[in-house]
């Protein structure tokens, strides 16, 4: 999968970083990064265009002064930058994130991860936030969905916890083979699935769905529909300010806000199916 980098430097920043990310925040972009002289947004290529920012009002008000380049990222080699950067993860003494050519720790839950070209190393906030939920989550006989899996850690860690069977699903050809790889890392079974929640086909106990506020405000209906009465979903990828949005098409979904938690503006929530 191909990206498109929109870099914007804005005068003055604040509140015009803030008013641009929200405007952006309604078109398909995937993620968003806050740098010194303003914002980068990654959209795949697929969803770019040369109209796609047109309409966005801070960018023909007269109030900031906002330019912007395009770039083309290609696909980051995860294993080769992971082996350079990576540490393990560590929660409490009670879960331990760790690459292959690290040393097992007491940890109860030992996961290995590699990561190829996929997202879900245990670093990122969401990531990071929603095992440490999972830990305290009941998993046991569950039926699982692993939505948006990409390394697949977090199936892999509900498996490890009793889950009764986990399956996977990701757009990306990367993230499957991926997913695959470290279930057998780690001696866990699931079927693994290419394709987004069109490929949701049976109800699950417990859906985590790590991705972005844009899918996520999508595809909330599909999410919902599969979830069992009583069940359990949390959402993450999106940012403490986006967190009313989701509250909001949860409600018309009939789920049931718990609790949440956030790290450097990243927020994990869980819900419950009325």
């Amino acid at each position: 999968m191909v990206y498109i980098e929109y870099k914007f430097i804005i005068h003055p920043i604040q509140p015009g970083r803030d008013i641009l990310l929200a405007e952006l925040g309604e078109l398909p972009f995937e993620s968003f990064e806050d740098f010194d002289m303003g914002l980068l947004a990654y959209i795949d290529e697929s969803e770019d265009s040369q109209t796609l920012i047109e309409d966005i009002h801070i960018l023909n008000s007269g109030e900031f002064e906002i330019s912007y380049v395009k770039s083309k990222i290609e696909q980051v080699n995860w294993n080769e930058e992971w082996e350079k950067n990576f540490h393990p993860i560590h929660i409490d003494n009670r879960l331990t994130i760790r690459a292959p050519f690290h040393a097992k720790t007491n940890a109860d839950i030992d996961i290995i991860i590699e990561p190829k070209m996929s997202f879900g190393t245990g670093h990122h906030a969401t990531t990071y936030q929603i095992s440490e939920m999972l830990l305290d989550e009941d998993c046991e006989n569950k039926i699982v969905l692993d939505m948006g899996c990409g390394t697949g850690v977090l199936g892999i860690l509900a498996d490890i916890r009793g889950a009764k069977s986990v399956d996977y699903i990701d757009i990306d050809t990367w993230c499957v083979e991926n997913t695959e790889e470290n279930l057998e890392r780690n001696f866990c079974q699931g079927h693994v699935i290419l394709g987004g929640a069109e490929k949701i086909e049976k109800d699950y106990d417990l859906i985590l769905a790590n991705i972005n506020r844009n899918i996520l405000l999508e595809d909330m209906t599909t999410y919902a529909r599969h979830l069992v009465s009583g069940g359990v979903i949390y959402f993450s990828g999106f940012y403490e300010e986006d967190l009313r949005l989701i509250q909001k098409e949860a409600n018309r979904q009939n789920l049931t806000f718990v609790k949440h938690q956030a790290k450097e503006n990243w927020v994990a929530a869980k819900f419950t199916k009325n």
